[in-house]
């Protein structure tokens, strides 16, 4: 069984002046890097993006 961590990608991809995703909120470094991450390293990135996603979902509905 595959235990791996999902993307937070939404193939939403769009960067801003920063290099960080407007549609998952990762940094490049982190898009590029993700493959190559352990699954500890995945999770604190799903973690730190999972409430921008969801407070850019709410600012939308208004």
């Amino acid at each position: 069984m595959d235990h791996s961590v999902r993307s937070p990608c939404i193939a939403n991809c769009k960067l801003d002046d920063e290099e960080i995703c407007q549609g998952c909120f990762r940094t490049l470094d982190e898009i590029i890097g993700w493959s190559s991450s352990t699954n500890q390293q995945k999770q604190a990135i799903v973690d730190r993006v999972t409430p921008l996603q969801i407070s850019a979902r709410e600012a939308r509905k208004h």
